[in-house]
């Protein structure tokens, strides 16, 4: 019988939201066309407006505090009664204040995370794509750094200057001292509050915006790396096989979100990547198989249920696995719809952080450990820290309830980094970070921010093992590449938002780290100064019409100390994988062809597909 329409090569309802099929002009024309605009104004209220008002009236409140408390010790009564009343109006502006000031830091910061951040970043971006397509091709390579960082120096003024115009403009409607009376009028503080906030954050970013352009311009600018290291003298070496952005989707012809009918449909690529790797452990063990985030397409149940199962047909590799989430694991509203929004209240976004958070634990919740956050020192392994609150788990994924979802807020954040311990004091211990961005939009699930605690607790980590050496992972690029991007949207939709200042802070731990990520499907080795990074290729992705045959790529890094604390970094080993024809249909009779090894990985610093 012959198929009108054959099912398994999808059609256009397939291109929904493909990157790859369709433009980003007709993605954001259908986004407008279907977009809800009562959740659009729930989630503004909910993400910038309530934090704005909370900042705002924080001064406010704070002063109708201090008004109150000296009015009452200014005309007390007599005896004891002074004193009791001093320590009860006392213990009461602690307690409310303390709590209107925590109130007012968190909103400072989300509004910063949303606003003050991504503004800088967006403009230096903006102006490095226009200096790439104007500029740099007139500079020699050479100098091309410098052309960096004057952009990143330009930046920081443009943005501090545009910064203070805003301040001048909202200063004549803020008001910094509060009343008693002023409850009786509680709207007319909503102009105050909001002139408030724009001034706080206005000043903020003005200031910082210089401070971040002038580091951004200092630093080290990013570079393929220049060479690797031969082998340590003493033999010992760890082989790490860095995989990312697997894209498992739950259907046996599925497409993925990004391709589209350009990309692969079903899990084939990556049935043959785990059956290269059993034949490659088998040959040479692996310490260590790092998967660097997006191991799902859109973070939903049946995916991670074909990632866990096709996990168990290979009990070798599961137990030397280790991974963290992307985006897409997390950040997908909705796969066929870059329209549909979440609401912060909605149980959405929490469940798929539980699943997650799920299926690491099934991997590596005996292997990895949290912060103790007493300490700031190794706590509980991973499955021990989430055991108190499986119950509660288990119920919210029944019934989603807001006040379970409340109450899991934190079971989630408090979890990362997770840290598998070096194998003795100068060994190799691996910090996984969670670098996803709190989106709640489809359309920029892919931005990344990587939380201040984060940076710190790795650290401190790092500080109380100093003849370690570490795998820093995780999933988004820390710095744009030091080539032109193809279209700018790569620049700014997918940015780590605070990624330099983070690479300045691991520039502290000097050349005993390595830092891996996945999340553009590039396959680049580079350094910002002692920093090297490693970016990997996507090893399932990639077009089905490659006239070469091959589906994609990964490596093999080998790893071993030096004498002088350095962790060195060894010619990877580059496994290319065969048959990508047979798996477009799905064919259940897609060949297992063996790996195909390159030592010599000439492609290194080159996109990988």
């Amino acid at each position: 019988m012959k198929l009108l329409i054959d099912p398994r090569l999808g059609d256009v309802e397939d291109d929904a939201s493909s990157t790859k099929r369709r433009s980003l002009l007709a993605i954001a024309g259908s986004l407008l066309s279907e977009i809800s605009i009562p959740k659009l104004v729930a989630s503004w209220l909910l993400l910038l407006a309530l934090p704005a008002i909370a900042l705002g009236l924080a001064p406010l409140v704070s002063s109708g505090w201090v008004a109150v408390l000296s009015r009452k010790v200014s005309t007390p009564p007599s005896g004891l009664w002074v004193v009791a009343l001093i320590v009860i109006i006392a213990a009461l502006g602690w307690l409310g204040g303390r709590r209107i000031l925590r109130t007012a830091e968190q909103s400072f910061w989300s509004l910063n995370a949303l606003a003050a951040q991504p503004g800088y970043a967006l403009c230096r971006e903006g102006l490095r794509h226009l200096s790439e397509r104007i500029l740099e091709p007139r500079v020699e390579p050479a100098n091309r750094a410098r052309v960096r960082a004057g952009v990143a120096a330009a930046a920081g003024i443009i943005v501090s200057a545009s910064a203070l115009c805003v301040v001048a403009l909202a200063w004549r409607a803020s008001r910094w001292i509060g009343d008693v009376a002023d409850l009786s009028h509680p709207l007319s503080l909503a102009l105050p509050a909001f002139a408030n906030a724009l001034v706080i954050v206005g000043a903020y970013l003005a200031g910082f915006a210089l401070i971040w352009g002038i580091a951004d311009a200092r630093m080290d600018q990013p570079r393929d790396l220049a060479s690797f290291d031969p082998a340590p003298p003493g033999g010992r070496l760890w082989r790490v096989a860095h995989l990312s952005d697997l894209h498992v989707v739950g259907e046996r012809y599925g497409f993925r979100i990004e391709s589209g009918r350009s990309g692969p449909c079903g899990n084939e690529r990556l049935a043959r990547l785990l059956s290269h790797l059993e034949v490659i452990n088998a040959a040479e063990p692996l310490d260590l198989i790092l998967i660097t985030g997006d191991v799902t397409d859109a973070g939903r149940s049946s995916e991670w249920a074909e990632f866990l199962t096709a996990m168990a047909k290979h009990p070798s590799l599961a137990k030397r696995t280790l991974l963290l989430p992307g985006n897409h694991d997390l950040n997908v509203v909705d796969r066929a719809n870059p329209a549909r929004l979440d609401l912060p209240t909605s149980p959405g976004k929490r469940l798929r952080q539980l699943r997650a958070l799920s299926a690491i634990a099934a991997l590596q919740g005996d292997k990895v450990r949290v912060i103790d956050p007493r300490t700031g020192g190794l706590g509980n392994t991973l499955g021990d820290a989430l055991a108190p609150h499986l119950a509660d788990i288990a119920a919210f994924a029944d019934g989603g309830t807001l006040r379970l979802s409340m109450r899991l807020a934190q079971v989630f954040e408090d979890t990362f980094p997770m840290v598998l311990p070096p194998d003795g004091d100068d060994g190799l211990g691996v910090i996984l970070l969670n670098s996803n961005s709190e989106a709640h939009f489809s359309f920029t699930n892919a931005l990344g921010l990587i939380a201040v605690e984060q940076a710190r607790a790795l650290l401190a980590i790092a500080k109380r093992f100093p003849r370690a050496r570490w795998i820093i992972a995780l999933h988004h690029h820390l710095i744009e590449y030091p080539k032109p991007a193809k279209f700018f949207s790569e620049r700014i939709g997918t940015a780590l938002i605070n990624g330099t200042w983070f690479v300045r802070e691991l520039q502290r731990l000097g050349s005993r780290v390595v830092v891996m990520h996945g999340h553009r499907h590039i396959d680049w080795i580079g350094e910002c100064g002692p920093l090297r990074i490693i970016s990997a290729p996507s090893a399932v992705m990639g077009s089905v019409t490659d006239e070469t045959g091959t589906s994609g790529h990964f490596h093999i890094h080998t790893m071993g100390p030096r004498a002088d604390g350095r962790l060195c970094l060894l010619r990877p080993e580059r496994v290319d994988m065969t048959g990508a024809h047979e798996e477009a249909l799905g064919s259940p009779s897609a060949r297992l062809d063996g790996p195909r090894f390159d030592n010599g990985a000439e492609e290194i610093g080159q996109p990988g597909h």
